[in-house]
């Protein structure tokens, strides 16, 4: 009960993504198996009984990003539990997160990039159209997975070359459009009216599927593994890599690091510096050809 409505709260309140809220609700529900076990609750348990769960999943031999994730989830379900009264301390405050060797992806070239686009890998029909559509949105404007899913016809302004979406925390912003992406879109939606007889069976979202109703999150990997799996042997290909080249692309090209902050949606800085490793490698190869006392 206790969980369902902490999700339902993330939902509502936070519009978590549905993988995100997938994720705690097993991380909770393997806390309070353990709690079970040492007969304790959510509401009963404090301090040591967390640190202990934490200290056999390390035991476990658990990669230290999914021990943070399940961190992240027991620290926002307690914050949920005090604001609603149903404890009057929270056991989770002074939780941590492990510290590890972050992995950064490698983003897409732009050379693989270009060749996606240049060797007309899509079918000219409405599948094809719409995954066309949808790789050239995400990698034109870098938005994230669950906002390419939730965007609705009345979200795009052609006249403003604008389109508005809805990110994490309900926030709202509008991103440009490029001219390439409006064509995109265009031929999608033209070919998505002649294909669909009468109105789909979601007639509000702008991507559907064949069946006419709203596109889910593992089409949207399936399309992206799919179409770039043709053009890179790069282990990692999914929305997200998109979002990175995406910002990448503009860091090499020379755009204010406060401009792709506000493009990407992201609420500080250090968010999105992340994506800077490259662009730092680029301007790293660039100084020591340039620079008089490099050949010294």
């Amino acid at each position: 009960m206790l969980v369902s409505r902490f999700l339902d709260y993330l939902i509502k309140e936070k519009n978590y993504s549905p993988l995100t809220l997938k994720a705690y609700q097993k991380d909770l529900s393997d806390f309070e198996i353990f709690l079970k076990n040492i007969n304790q609750n959510f509401t009963s348990a404090d301090s040591k009984h967390i640190r202990l769960w934490l200290s056999t999943l390390t035991e476990q031999q658990l990669a230290d990003k999914t021990i943070n994730r399940k961190i992240a989830a027991l620290k926002s379900f307690y914050k949920f539990l005090l604001k609603t009264g149903t404890i009057s301390q929270n056991p989770a405050a002074q939780l941590s997160s492990l510290k590890n060797h972050r992995q950064i992806p490698v983003p897409f070239s732009t050379a693989e990039m270009q060749q996606l686009f240049d060797l007309d890998l899509f079918p000219d029909d409405f599948e094809g159209l719409r995954d066309k559509a949808v790789i050239t949105l995400f990698y034109s404007t870098g938005i994230r997975r669950a906002e390419l899913i939730n965007i609705r016809l009345q979200d795009i302004d052609f006249h403003k070359k604008e389109l508005k979406v809805l990110g994490k925390r309900n926030k709202q912003r509008l991103i440009p459009l490029l001219d390439y992406t409006i064509k995109a879109l265009k031929d999608y939606i033209t070919t998505k009216e002649n294909f669909f007889k009468t109105p789909p069976v979601d007639d509000t979202h702008l991507f559907v599927t064949k069946k006419g109703k709203k596109m889910y999150e593992v089409l949207v990997y399936r399309i992206i593994n799919s179409y770039l799996s043709k053009v890179s042997v790069k282990h990692k290909k999914s929305p997200h890599m998109l979002r990175h080249t995406f910002a990448t692309h503009l860091l090499n090209n020379g755009a204010d690091l406060n401009a792709i902050k506000e493009l990407l949606g992201h609420s500080s800085l250090a968010a999105t510096q992340v994506y800077t490793h490259s662009s730092i490698q680029q301007l790293k190869n660039i100084y020591n050809k340039a620079h008089p006392r490099s050949k010294k």
